[in-house]
């Protein structure tokens, strides 16, 4: 059993749908970020960094692993799936999920803040986290003209990367001209396994029974 700490953000959609696609039994702990739960000494003991995702596994002397790509390789590690065995085929898996790590969520962060949330508006800085970003969907889709997903097969590449891209109406950043992105993105948005994830963690007891129906494997606390 995995202890699963998370909000609903990208960072935390992306373990949530690993965990469906992987069909591991987990348990939700939701993190309310608006009352800085995450910052609390009980879950800095688990993230001393304070940030959602987090996991604990039970099985394996209750392990913590925090940062959403290291829990993804974890949990792939740990099934051999969803990143391949060999040197090459891992490499690439490995080094797409590095660049939505270092790059696609790093700068639609910064998008959302200066585009949405600082009380300020700067527009040169809106200008340069929502062109940043666009040049990213552009190499992304660059990718995708070459192969289904990121990689050889769908993977924690795809996983990682979906739930930031999806939500490039908040960062301002437009999929238009983009014709293997979207593909992409419908693709993955069509898994059921995309679809619970994304409904973790629920928000109200009727989420939570819609989500069951589903055969989600989640325990909502």
């Amino acid at each position: 059993m995995i202890d699963l700490y998370t909000a609903a953000t990208p960072n935390g959609h992306k373990v949530s749908i690993a965990l469906e696609e992987l069909a591991l039994p987990y348990t939700v702990h939701a993190i309310d970020l608006g009352k800085r739960m995450q910052k609390e000494p009980a879950f800095l003991r688990l993230n001393p960094n304070g940030r959602i995702p987090v996991i604990v596994d039970r099985a394996h002397e209750d392990f913590a692993v925090f940062e959403s790509g290291a829990i993804l390789l974890y949990l792939a590690e740990q099934t051999g799936r969803l990143l391949p065995t060999d040197a090459k085929g891992r490499s690439l898996v490995v080094q797409w999920l590095m660049f939505q790590m270092s790059a696609v969520g790093p700068m639609m962060g910064q998008a959302n803040v200066f585009h949405r949330y600082f009380p300020e508006k700067i527009p040169a800085a809106i200008q340069r986290y929502q062109n940043e970003s666009r040049r990213l969907f552009e190499v992304l889709d660059g990718r995708l003209a070459e192969s289904e997903w990121l990689a050889a097969d769908y993977s924690i590449a795809d996983i990682a990367t979906y739930p930031w891209v999806k939500t490039h109406d908040w960062s301002g950043v437009s999929v238009e001209g983009l014709p293997q992105l979207q593909r992409w993105m419908a693709a993955c948005a069509a898994r059921p396994a995309v679809v619970r994830g994304l409904a973790v963690p629920a928000r109200r007891d009727a989420d939570a029974a819609a989500v069951a129906k589903t055969g989600a494997s989640i325990i909502q606390l």
